[in-house]
């Protein structure tokens, strides 16, 4: 895929996957490592990547995140760059816990959350609070990227969901409506410049093959 000289493009790049993964326990910012599927996963998906020579790598500080960045590193020459704003979603003491368990342990607090309250777990982080963390330092990041860069953003599933909507300024009605990334696939957003003006759009979503032209009536 090639973009006009001035579009920038970011892809929001999932971890590979953990045993806590496996197990159904919610890792938030507890620093688990990847096991070996996630280790090959990271690969896979790395040597895709790198096909876009991207700009920049920022990752999570979180070792699933930085350890799957690094493999794209080794394959294109970039430093991976670490940023703590793009950890994980603090669940707070859910943390370590399956679905079941925390039902168990916080019945009114889990009730809670489905329904939209996240402030009901001890110690969470909302949605909206992780959402605007990772736009921020998104927002960040792409002031030192290069017209018709890549970056490439390593993290985690909530983080990037929400933070992609945020960014987006979708409603946080609308967020539930996009569904989780699987280990190791990725987003991607391209920038539509138009004079001295310009806006973002989701163009890849779950993807886990490289983004392809859109082709149709609206392009």
């Amino acid at each position: 895929m090639t973009l006009a000289s001035h579009q920038r493009r970011v892809v929001l790049w999932r971890h590979g996957r953990t045993e806590w993964n496996v197990a159904g326990r919610v890792q938030g910012q507890t620093d688990t490592q990847l096991d070996d599927v996630g280790r090959q996963q990271a690969r896979s998906a790395a040597a895709r990547l790198a096909a876009l020579r991207p700009e920049r790598i920022v990752s999570s500080d979180l070792v699933r995140a930085h350890h799957t960045a690094l493999r794209l590193a080794e394959l294109t020459g970039q430093e991976v760059e670490l940023d703590p704003r793009l950890r994980e979603m603090n669940f707070g003491e859910r943390e370590g816990m399956t679905w079941r368990q925390a039902w168990a342990e916080f019945p009114d607090g889990m009730r809670a959350w489905v329904e939209g309250d996240q402030t009901q777990i001890p110690g969470s982080e909302t949605y909206r609070g992780a959402g605007e963390r990772l736009a921020e330092a998104l927002t960040d990041h792409l002031t030192r990227l290069s017209a018709g860069g890549t970056l490439v953003v390593v993290a985690h599933g909530a983080v990037l969901r929400t933070g992609a909507c945020a960014f987006l300024q979708i409603p946080e009605s609308h967020w539930s409506s996009f569904g989780g990334l699987s280990n190791c696939s990725w987003a991607v957003m391209e920038e539509n410049r138009n004079g001295d003006w310009s806006k973002w759009r989701l163009t890849e979503w779950n993807a886990g093959t490289l983004p392809e032209p859109v082709m149709s009536d609206e392009e």
